[in-house]
């Protein structure tokens, strides 16, 4: 371990670059708390594009949130930039920030250009195995000087509540056809979640995602990520395709249902919540509505 941080005096500027990527922005969160609570007196920035942001508002953890541009972070004066996130944009943001010290992991392209090169997670954990992504980004912490230790929950922070009637969140939409449930079975859980649990079907989307598909139930399309907190913070259940809305979701605790095709779970399930994980990798269809109806009956839901 490289130990860095012991190197920087009181109250010296970090920050932190992730651009984007809801899933990964959310599991960059306990890195960042790993970081800060052993080292509190460091003032914490976070570098992430303008749709991202929420992620990151209302974090205690989070001293300033910087629009990624090469002079505003020059300006904030960092001097330790960690890149947490790994492409060419972060690449040329990090290095122009002027920091004495620049992070990122020694498998990033151009990592020539940082001058703390951060090897593999496996090797910083001493563990030769798959790691989770939450692991891989508190890696990072653990090579600069914060002790091994377990990786706690991610963390989002709301303070608007969305309703107080119970209800279930649902989000339908992936990314990429292959990582996509069939719709019809999203409306047999919803029924069941109406008549079993009690609970209420929210569907949940993003722009682009068309909510036609999944009438007469509430669909909710939001631009806003402030709104998508507000509305997972509040809910009782999640249950949903692999994506970052239900990262979202075991940020705030919540007992969630996730549906995995092509994705591996190791990577990328549900991090330090109560979760149930339905996995196909010859695809999603092979994953019955009974299979995702016991599931859900086997999480916890709070009355």
């Amino acid at each position: 371990m490289i130990r860095i941080l012991e190197r920087l005096p009181a109250g010296a500027r970090v920050s932190a670059v992730r651009l984007r990527s809801l899933g990964d922005c959310v599991l960059s969160t306990p890195a960042l708390h790993l970081l800060k609570t052993y080292r509190p007196d460091l003032r914490l920035s976070v570098v992430a594009e303008p749709a991202f942001i929420p992620l990151f508002e209302e974090n205690p953890d989070i001293d300033d949130i910087i629009h990624p541009s090469a002079s505003l972070l020059r300006h904030w004066r960092p001097q330790l930039v960690i890149n947490l996130h790994g492409g060419t944009r972060s690449l040329v943001l990090t290095t122009a920030s002027l920091a004495r010290w620049r992070a990122g992991f020694a498998h990033y392209r151009y990592s020539f250009a940082y001058n703390i090169r951060i090897p593999r997670a496996q090797e910083i954990l001493g563990q030769e195995r798959v790691v989770h992504t939450a692991e891989h980004a508190a890696s990072a912490m653990f090579y600069l000087g914060v002790p091994l230790q377990p990786v706690p929950r991610a963390r989002l922070f709301n303070s608007r509540r969305w309703r107080d009637s119970r209800y279930a969140v649902i989000h339908p939409y992936a990314s990429a056809p292959d990582k996509a449930w069939p719709a019809q079975r999203f409306h047999d859980v919803a029924e069941y979640l109406r008549r079993a649990l009690g609970l209420e079907p929210v569907f949940v989307g993003g722009p682009g995602d068309d909510p036609a598909p999944f009438a007469p139930w509430q669909v909710e399309i939001s631009r806003d990520l402030r709104r998508t907190k507000s509305l997972l913070a509040s809910a009782s259940l999640f249950f949903g395709n692999d994506s970052g809305p239900a990262h979202m979701a075991a940020a705030f605790g919540l007992p969630v249902a996730v549906l995995y095709g092509p994705s591996d779970p190791v990577v990328w399930a549900p991090w330090r919540t109560d979760s149930e994980v339905l996995h196909c990798p010859a695809g999603m269809a092979g994953i019955s509505t009974t299979q995702a109806v016991e599931a859900l009956a086997r999480l916890k839901v709070a009355a």
